[in-house]
């Protein structure tokens, strides 16, 4: 059975397409008898409207894109409740694009974006980001709103939290723990929260009269054994570092097991700090230390402000970011 349109309609009630919309929105422009015979016609033929009619005659989509690395990290999931929490109250869908970390696909899902599937756009950059043309390029075209992973060559809004603060408050309790040499394991040299967590870092040492060792900075990649591997090399020196500031939470597992692999023992021998929202970090044995971030709380807001901004055409973007802090959670990864 083909599906009844606007057009059959109009064409066995003898009216135009424009009456019959109008009699459907209950228009002041249409008679009430006009509107019954549509009304029952609708009915009897089980006419379904089309569910973004409305929106095309407004020019919206009612639609947000979401462009994140990844949904397994407990970061984005919880940001993507916030973000999904603000979108359904504006009776809006949101569209969660994946760039798994690939800058090519990254740059194809912004240029797809760019011909109005979307109403504004919501976003965390991958680690491998050096080239901003493709990012500026939507940003011209449609509202977008950066959150965590943000990049400050584009003008717009930027939803973050206090990373210099927690890089510097995190290696401050490592050494407030008795840690003198303090490994700081990284994802990337490009991102700004990296280098601002890395630059927290620095700046605690240089406080504390701590000089700072480039080979205890260990760079995360894509290979996750190669990953180990690095975890492997650093805990088997003979100058082992007796702390480790993980600055994303999937660096967890990797830390633990490579220091059961090797018999050390987590706080005596190593204690560890990680920025991570698992669930599961009050749970571990033992429970892990964290930097835990306001996710859901930056997801919620960055999704406000770009409501704000659709709902306001001259709004300037760029004079809405917001810093959210993050809490330093202290358990038994550091307390021997």
């Amino acid at each position: 059975m083909s599906k009844v349109t606007l057009k059959i309609l109009a064409k066995q009630l003898n009216l135009s397409t424009a009456a019959v919309s109008k009699a459907l929105r209950d228009s002041h422009e249409i008679s009430e008898v006009t509107k019954k015979r549509v009304i029952s016609l609708a009915n009897e033929l089980a006419y379904v409207p089309h569910p973004y009619a409305g929106s095309l005659r407004e020019k919206r989509s009612k639609t947000i894109a979401v462009v994140i690395p990844e949904v397994a990290d407990s970061f984005f999931s919880l940001a993507l409740n916030g973000i999904e929490a603000i979108a359904i109250q504006k009776g809006y869908h949101a569209l969660i694009y994946l760039t798994h970390e690939s800058v090519d696909r990254e740059i194809q899902i912004l240029k797809d974006l760019e011909f109005g599937r979307v109403d504004g756009v919501l976003m965390s950059i991958t680690m491998k980001t050096t080239s901003f043309e493709h990012i500026k390029a939507l940003n011209h075209k449609i509202p977008l709103v950066f959150f965590d992973r943000v990049c400050d060559e584009v003008d717009t809004a930027k939803i973050t939290t206090n990373d210099y603060e927690c890089g510097y408050q995190a290696t401050q309790h490592l050494i407030d723990c008795g840690c003198k040499r303090i490994s700081i394991l990284t994802i990337s040299n490009s991102l700004s929260i990296s280098s601002k967590r890395m630059n927290g870092y620095l700046q605690a040492l240089e406080d504390n009269g701590i000089p700072y060792e480039p080979e205890l900075n260990i760079s995360y990649g894509d290979d996750s054994e190669k990953n180990h591997e690095l975890i492997t090399a650093l805990m088997s020196k003979p100058d082992r570092p007796d702390g480790i500031l993980a600055t994303v939470s999937k660096m967890t597992m990797d830390i633990y097991l490579v220091a059961m692999e090797l018999g050390i023992n987590i706080p005596q021998e190593l204690k560890v700090v990680c920025f991570s929202n698992e669930s599961t970090a009050a749970i571990l044995n033992p429970s892990l230390t964290t930097i835990t971030q306001p996710a859901f709380d930056i997801g919620k807001q960055a999704a406000t402000i770009l409501f704000k901004a659709l709902e306001k055409k001259y709004l300037i973007l760029s004079e809405e970011s917001i810093v959210i802090p993050s809490s330093l959670i202290v358990r038994r990864s550091t307390i021997a």
